[in-house]
This record gives structure tokens, sequence and C-alpha cells, in this order.
């Protein structure tokens, strides 16, 4: 009898892509009797390799947040997997994008997206007037988001003409134009911007130049507008998941004959024509009608249909009293709604320690069995002034930007999300690979 040791790992590997110098090798004994070979295990730790993804860019800022953090166990922690190898994972999700600094809902904010290891990226889904399918935050935002008022014959067919400024009389220049508003091909004509006015404008070149001074206008010079199918067709080519929101109308339903549930339906047929499975899509709604509508009729959609709860906006909603959340979370659940969505401050609070913790609205999802997903980390400005809407439930422990991957820590580990979606999906996916959560499949 023979024993000789084999390095199984090793030679798995190398049948499949060569031995890497991050492979942990794995020993067995191999018992030779003959012709005969009987494997005996030799007691090991379980290696668990971690999928790495191709080409992921993350580039500076998850150091800087890091770097920008109190001292402490977690920066520590984050801090040692600054040379470690990152991938693409479902727990981070491109909101429009990467829109922190390339025009939302365009070619190149998406593609920014999924290079940043964004598993997930999301299309806003509105109509034009030929009841086309286009990826918008709002069916009325062409005005501040793209170059629609520069061009005189399109901005001929806004819904409200720009008006300037008066300074005089205390009016702020406005404006309105709607996808509705053109027909697809023209549509297709327009360039994406950075999402911002000047309401102090008195021309349109500088009711254009409205950009927040935190974002910046330096890869906004070509944003390249999507139709619906057009943002499936490349999210396929990344190899990413999909979640398309279908957006509330601003024009009166019907709408030419199209009704809201046949625009519900609009949206998930073009994936179905376009070939994807609805294991790859995430459809979400504020509107709990259509996440009933699509859980009703289209049970393959059913268990990943996303309910985004706005409720916040209601007069008396308090996240941390239940009798103000109707409905409330077990009906939700009686509902079929297996997903919710709040914003990132419905889900924390603070104790008497000061610490961030999971609010009641939280606690009580995770117990009806409720998936949450967080929105939107970095949509915010600067945190050194509190981080505004989105962190208003912690504002007073919240005073510089390393404090986002305190709260990405506490959404991960505390309440328990399954997905936290980023104006610049590089910090969650940094957030992800170094805690080793799973990769994108």
């Amino acid at each position: 009898m023979k024993r000789i040791t084999l390095l199984t790992s090793c030679i798995l590997l190398a049948t499949l892509a060569g031995c890497d110098d991050d492979v942990e090798i794995v020993e067995k004994e191999v018992v030779v009797t003959n012709t005969e070979v009987e494997i005996v295990e030799v007691p090991t730790p379980v290696v668990v390799e971690v999928a790495q993804g191709s080409n992921i860019q993350l580039g500076a800022r998850p150091d800087y947040l890091i770097n920008d953090m109190a001292p402490g166990e977690l920066k520590t922690q984050l801090a040692s997997c600054q040379d470690s190898p990152f991938y693409t994972t479902d727990f981070s999700i491109g909101h429009r994008g990467a829109p922190m600094q390339y025009p939302e809902h365009t070619k190149e904010s998406y593609v920014a997206a999924a290079r940043m290891g964004a598993g997930i990226v999301e299309c806003d889904v509105t109509f034009t007037n030929d009841k086309e399918l286009v990826c918008r935050h709002s069916q009325c935002d062409l005005h501040t988001t793209t170059n629609i008022l520069a061009i005189p014959e399109l901005a001929a067919k806004c819904s409200v003409p720009f008006t300037p400024a008066d300074p005089a009389n205390g009016i702020a220049a406005s404006a309105k134009c709607c996808t509705s508003d053109i027909s697809l091909a023209e549509f297709l004509t327009l360039e994406g911007k950075m999402d911002g006015a000047n309401t102090k404008a008195t021309t349109v070149a500088e009711y254009l130049d409205g950009t927040p001074n935190w974002r910046t206008d330096l890869y906004a010079t070509n944003g390249t507008l999507m139709t619906h199918k057009q943002s499936i067709a490349l999210f396929n080519e990344l190899g990413v998941k999909m979640t398309p929101e279908l957006k509330s109308p601003q024009v009166s339903m019907p709408f030419d004959g199209m009704t809201q549930e046949q625009y519900a339906q609009k949206m998930l047929d073009e994936y179905s024509q376009m070939g994807v499975p609805a294991s790859k899509v995430y459809p979400q709604s504020f509107n709990l009608d259509d996440v009933k509508y699509w859980i009703n009729t289209n049970p393959e959609f059913a268990d990943q249909s996303v309910y985004l709860d706005g409720r916040d906006s209601e007069a008396g909603f308090d996240p941390s009293n239940p009798q103000t959340w109707q409905p409330g979370m077990d009906e939700l659940v009686a509902d079929g709604v297996k997903i919710l969505a709040p914003p990132i401050w419905m889900m924390l609070t603070i104790d008497n320690n000061n610490n961030i913790v999971p609010s009641q609205y939280a606690i009580d999802a995770k117990a009806a069995g409720l998936k949450l997903i967080a929105w939107s980390l970095e949509r915010s400005g600067p945190l050194n002034e509190g981080g505004g809407y989105y962190y208003q439930s912690i504002a007073d422990v919240i005073n510089n930007d390393g404090d986002m991957m305190t709260v990405v820590d506490v959404l991960a580990k505390d309440v328990g999300v399954m997905a936290i979606f980023s104006d610049w999906p590089a910090t969650v996916s940094y957030y992800a690979s170094c805690n080793k959560m799973p990769a994108s499949i």
C-alpha cells in the first residue's frame, strides 16, 4: 500500500484556470491499493472561494470614506481590504446608474455602475407620446436632465415653456418638459445632463447650468439616452440583473387608450420579449396597486416584485409607531409582497448610547418575513451637516462622509437588508467584497 499527497484544490483550479497565489490549498491523502483509489479526508478548515468579477474598478472614493471614519474596529476591518480583489455583488444596486458623476439613466451612467461592481442596475420607466417605454426618473424631468430646452423645435413642445427668473418680483425660472410631450424618435435625439436647474436663470443656457456643486459636469458632455429595451440589451451585455421602476404617470390615465394595468404589463412584457428570465428582474413601484397587479397576474415575477415605500410623505407617518403604517407589515405580506424598499432613514434610529440601530419599522418588517432594500446611499451631498433627507433619523450622530460606511454596516449586519441602492455603487461594492458577501451569479 502506497500513500501520496494530492493537492486537490490546485489540480481542480489548474484544470480550469491555473493555480493562483491567492488560492488556499486543501490537502487530502490518497491511498492507492493496486488499481483502487480510496480518498481519506484529513480534517481541515473549509475554504470558500469568492467569485471575482472581471474588470471591477472601484476607484479612490471608498478609500477616502474609510480614511474619514472615526477610529474603531469597523474602520480597521474595512481598511484591511484596500488591496483585496473586488467583485460584482447583488448587494450593490446602481441607483439610476452612477449619477453622482454621470448623467442619470444614460448608457454612460449604467456602464459606470456595472464597472463599479453593481450586480443590479436600475432603469426608471416612463413613456413617450407614442406610448414607447424609456428610461427617465420622472415623466416630466426632461428640462432638468436633458438638453431639450436648447433645441427650439422640441422646447416648443414642452408642457410648460421656459420662463426666465424675475428677481424683482421673487419669481423663479421654470419649465416643464415631459417624455409624453414628444415621440420616441425625438426623445432619442436628446442628450442627458446632470440633473439640476438654476432657478435664478434669465436665459436657457443659465437654467441648464444647475449642477449641484458637490457633483460634476466632467462626464456630462454626451449622455446617451436609452429606451427601456435598449437598457435591457445593455444590462444583458454587462452581465447585470435589472430593477425597472414603473414611474407614476404625470398625465391622465388611460393615456391614448393605455390603462395603468396595460402600462404595468408592458414593462414586464419587454423582458419576456428580450428573452430575459424573471429571475434576473426586480420590478418596482411606489404604487402598491402596481405591485399587487404583478403578483396576481405575473406569478413568475411575484417573488421579486418590490414595493417602494414612500409613505413617509403621508401626514402622521412615524417609523417608530406601527399604528401609523397603513397597511401594516402583516397586511403587506398577506397581499403577497415579499420585498419592501423604504428610504434609509426609515430603517434606522439612535439608541440611548448614540449608536445607530434598527428602527421599529425595520424590526417589524423583518419579523413579518419581508426582505428589505434601502435607498439611496450617496444621494445626498457631504454629510458634515447631517446628510439631509436620507439620514434625517440619525442626523444627530452624522458628521462626516466616513459615517456612510457606518450606515452601510448597520444596514447590512443589524437591519439585514438584502441590497442597497447607491448613486456611487463602488462604496457598497467595496463593503460587500470586504465582507465576502455572495458574488452575483
